[in-house]
């Protein structure tokens, strides 16, 4: 069956004038500071701070008041320039932060990332308390029980784990399948966990022995993240194919079907105060639903997409998202419909295409994501490459390196980065964190070096 969907438009000029003030206010609380795409963001029980993870390796707290109780009146909040001040900023991942959760009590959280690092950060203290280890790959999922006992995470290399929070160790580690598992979460009374990931399939498992229960359901396209509703007796989760779908695991059946996305489904959010949900996809739309009528509330699009985060805040009227951007987006729910918040909005650094001399290109593409030629980093996730020949690699200070580039013997010149870009970081310096990168075309990659020869003096 073929689903329609009807949009209106309105005039250009309409909407302009409509959004200009709100978006002044709006792009006053958005929060500033990674130097990279946000992965993840959390609202802290109390709503008073936020945290968010990012492609810079970082994590980030943020203090909401000053942001939330600003002045409702968007001609005043137009005339602020300086946006929401991070409260500190965390640097222990060696990897893309993945996902990110408060404690019920706000005073700690939980986070995981692309190196397999699982990390318990103590907010008040400003200081890592714990590293969890047993995953080999990219930790995708974090759940914490409600009495904060336990947390379970999930992992694309296949397994789930259960972790005890008072003593940091691994309870149970649970093989899933032999491909992503992509969400998992702990039930209410903490006796189950539920999986879900690659193949479709949501499962249970015995928390108190790790066994496996039973297949609760088969979607038949992947699964790509799971949410409680308020009460934790069902759950939404979002698929490959764009699905979004309200499922009851006592009674083993799907109860709602959502408006699907057109691509993956990438973000969920509940608000437990308030009955909502919302749902962000790869193709730029973000729906909020109110969950007692099922109405949908509101809905907007970033042209930019992908929405990979989202966190309501305590209001109920607006909520954060992460998406390309180095910032973590604030938008006031609004049921307009198509409301586009990023008109004349520029490509991001790295989606640039053409207008650019052939060795700027490749930089802006494969390299501005993590690295600035600037002698301040931008809080990158790689360091920033200022006076990078002749140096030795691992050397910058400031910069929190991998051991093996620390222990490198290499001088970055002409010759050791087209080694680099010609046979990958990887086989170059065994252990490094740097993203496999590879530059095939000897054009290309001889003007990428000529350009960084020219614009890191």
């Amino acid at each position: 069956m073929k689903r329609f969907f009807i949009t209106f438009v309105l005039p250009m000029c309409l909407l302009f004038h409509s959004n200009l003030n709100a978006d002044a206010a709006e792009n006053n609380r958005n929060l500033v500071g990674h130097g990279g795409p946000v992965n993840t963001v959390a609202i802290s029980p109390d709503g008073k701070s936020a945290l968010s993870g990012s492609l810079d390796y970082a994590v980030m707290l943020w203090d909401l008041d000053a942001s939330l109780n600003a002045s409702p009146d968007a001609s005043k909040v137009a005339k602020k320039t300086k946006p929401n001040s991070q409260h500190h900023r965390f640097i222990a991942h060696k990897g893309a932060v993945s996902a990110i959760q408060f404690f019920p009590s706000g005073d700690k959280a939980i986070s995981s990332g692309d190196h397999g690092n699982v990390y318990v950060w103590d907010l008040k203290e400003k200081k890592v308390i714990a590293q969890l280890e047993g995953h080999l790959a990219k930790v995708v999922s974090i759940d914490i029980s409600n009495d904060a006992k336990v947390a379970t995470t999930s992992s694309w290399d296949g397994h789930v784990i259960l972790w005890d929070l008072a003593t940091h160790k691994l309870i149970h580690k649970i093989h899933v399948q032999n491909h992503p598992v992509n969400a998992v979460l702990i039930s209410e009374d903490a006796k189950t966990l539920y999986s879900a990931g690659y193949d479709g399939k949501i499962r249970s498992w015995d928390a108190t022995t790790g066994d496996f229960i039973k297949v609760l359901h088969s979607h038949g396209w992947p699964i790509n993240i799971m949410r409680w509703l308020p009460e934790q007796k069902q759950l939404i989760f979002g698929t490959t194919n764009g699905d979004v779908q309200i499922f009851d695991p006592t009674a083993e059946k799907i109860v709602k079907v959502l408006i699907p996305h057109e691509k993956p489904v990438l973000g969920l959010a509940v608000s437990k105060q308030h009955n909502l949900i919302a749902s962000g996809g790869n193709d730029g739309i973000i729906r909020v639903w109110d969950i007692t009528n099922w109405e949908l509330k509101g809905q907007t699009i970033t042209i930019l997409g992908p929405v990979w985060a989202l966190a309501f805040n305590h209001d109920g009227k607006s909520l954060y998202y992460g998406s390309l951007d180095d910032e973590v987006k604030y938008w006031k729910i609004t049921d307009k419909d198509d409301e586009n918040l990023w008109i004349d909005h520029k490509p991001r650094r790295f989606q640039v295409k053409t207008g650019l001399p052939l060795g700027e290109l490749q930089f802006a593409r494969k390299c501005s994501v993590c690295h600035t030629l600037n002698e301040n980093d931008a809080n990158r996730a790689g360091p920033t490459l200022h006076n990078v020949f002749g140096r030795k690699a691992g050397s910058l200070a400031g910069y929190n390196y991998s051991d093996s580039l620390k222990d490198s013997p290499i001088i970055w010149d002409e010759k050791t980065i087209d080694e680099l870009f010609v046979e990958g970081p990887a086989k170059v310096v065994p252990g490094t964190k740097m993203p496999l990168q590879k530059v095939a075309d000897d054009k290309q990659r001889k003007a990428l070096i000529a350009f960084l020869k020219k614009a890191t003096q």
